[in-house]
């Protein structure tokens, strides 16, 4: 008999939210073997393969629409995907340097005692905000981990009457 999973513990095995599954799921990237008589989704081996090729292409720095465009048939090549990678990586780069600039900017005239503008700080967190997106999703992602976990506790307890308080 094969193994099979319900969305909650598969995004646990993942370490991916049970929101995300939906997610991928709704725009027909991943979707469930099936689903039980109650409707949750139930997924199988097989479903794990794919997920881990999702994973592994989004590591590589693809898109949710180019995995599911190189997943459903279109060929990516090595060197298409080490070329996106690049591409991104020249992007972070940019706007790190972007930062760098902006904060050596503030630092100068600090240094040579001019009043700093509204500009100047407006600058340093515009760049900023750009360099932080990344940790503030991974953050988000964590957070959701946690909801969906808790969620997940919830529904699993059977109901107790509210005793007041």
């Amino acid at each position: 008999m094969k193994r099979k999973w319900k969305v909650g513990e598969l995004a646990r095995m993942a370490g991916l939210t049970v929101r995300t599954l939906r997610y991928y799921d709704q725009i027909g990237l991943y979707s469930p073997s099936g689903h039980t008589e109650s409707g949750h989704r139930i997924y199988v081996e097989s479903d794990l393969a794919r997920l881990q090729q999702i994973q592994s292409l989004k590591e590589l720095g693809l898109t949710l629409e180019e995995i599911k465009a190189a997943l459903g048939g279109e060929r990516f090549s090595m060197l298409e995907i080490v070329s996106l990678q690049i591409e991104r990586l020249k992007q972070n780069i940019s706007v790190q340097q972007k930062l760098l600039q902006e904060l050596e900017s503030v630092a100068n005239r600090i240094q040579r005692d001019e009043p700093l503008t509204v500009e100047n700080f407006a600058n340093v967190l515009a760049s900023m905000r750009k360099t932080h997106e990344k940790f503030f999703a991974e953050r988000r992602s964590s957070w959701d981990r946690h909801l969906d976990r808790l969620g997940d506790f919830l529904e699993s307890r059977p109901e107790t009457p509210y005793s007041g308080g």
